[in-house]
């Protein structure tokens, strides 16, 4: 679902669009940290915010990272 936001953020379609791992921040909702293969070589680390179910709310694109390879440590940003 955060595919096309991503996409238009960077003005670029991505042909590979494969979550890897990722891992999991409950705030006020939960934040996801998503390290995404984008092309053979080329990963893009997602933040993903999905709100709290009684807000009824899709999940959203609140912030990225590009230029990461598949070692690069999925961190907080």
């Amino acid at each position: 679902q955060v595919k096309p936001q991503l996409e238009s953020k960077e003005n670029r379609k991505y042909g590979i669009f494969n979550a890897i791992i990722y891992r999991t921040q409950v705030v006020a909702g939960i934040n996801y940290f998503i390290k995404v293969q984008v092309s053979d070589a080329e990963y893009v680390h997602l933040r993903v915010f999905q709100s709290l179910p009684c807000e009824n709310q899709g999940p959203r694109l609140a912030g990225y990272q590009t230029g990461k390879t598949k070692d690069d440590p999925l961190t907080y940003f």
